[in-house]
């Protein structure tokens, strides 16, 4: 897992992020990262596959960033298959059984384990498929014209 990207001002955890993201596209999936499913949550990455589906990945950087993450069970509800992301050296013993486990760095990942599949029901899909449109265009709308951001915000 190792590339020639630079990595200037970002976090850990966008850095695997950006890993997994790149991953996924292996298993035909788009990304975008930072979507807010409902309020009150905010996914690292959401994947959109080839056949609609709806995976959440979060990136966890630390023993402490996992530690303090009480919330983690509300994304369930939001997606197919929910994921952890993690560096190599990060404690994976302390992670749930019965969620997906990715290992990444800032250039890829691989699927460790996968999450186990729990369908959305086909309104949840349909909203959740359109957030991610939304989302996604107007993040390339913000990156075309930076000077548009007060009026999307």
């Amino acid at each position: 897992m190792n590339g020639d990207v630079s990595t200037p001002n970002k976090q850990p955890g966008q850095l695997l992020a950006r890993g997994v993201s790149r991953h996924l596209t292996s298993y035909d999936f788009v990304t975008v990262e930072e979507l807010v499913p409902t309020s009150g949550l905010r996914a690292d990455v959401m994947g959109l596959g080839p056949k609609g589906e709806i995976w959440i990945i979060e990136c966890k950087s630390s023993r402490a960033d996992f530690q303090s993450d009480n919330k983690w069970h509300r994304y369930l509800e939001w997606c197919d298959r929910y994921f952890w992301a993690v560096d190599v050296d990060f404690p994976t013993e302390l992670l749930p059984d019965d969620t997906g486990l990715i290992i990444a760095d800032a250039y890829n990942g691989e699927i460790i384990r996968m999450g186990p599949e729990d369908k959305l029901p086909a309104a949840r899909r349909k909203g959740m498929t359109m957030k991610f449109a939304r989302h996604a265009a107007r993040r390339h709308h913000l990156e075309r014209d930076p000077t548009f951001r007060s009026i999307l915000s």
